[in-house]
């Protein structure tokens, strides 16, 4: 899969506050989760099928990759 990325809408989670060391996701796709660093927003960005996504958001809410 291959979005239009330059069309998509682009936020940071409210919980990061971390002095700017953020990932940015779009819910601008269906099916699709495109994830890019917040400090290279021009650079390149990982598109994850929203299936992976959703199991990767549930990982961290479990605890399941421990704390930074």
């Amino acid at each position: 899969m291959s979005p239009d990325l330059p069309g998509a809408t682009w936020f940071t989670s409210s919980y990061s506050d971390n002095g700017g060391q953020c990932v940015e996701v779009s819910a601008s796709f269906p099916g699709a989760v495109p994830v890019r660093d917040s400090k290279d927003p021009d650079g390149p960005a990982l598109v994850f099928p929203v299936s992976a996504w959703r199991a990767f958001v549930a990982g961290v809410q479990a605890g399941e990759f421990g704390t930074v």
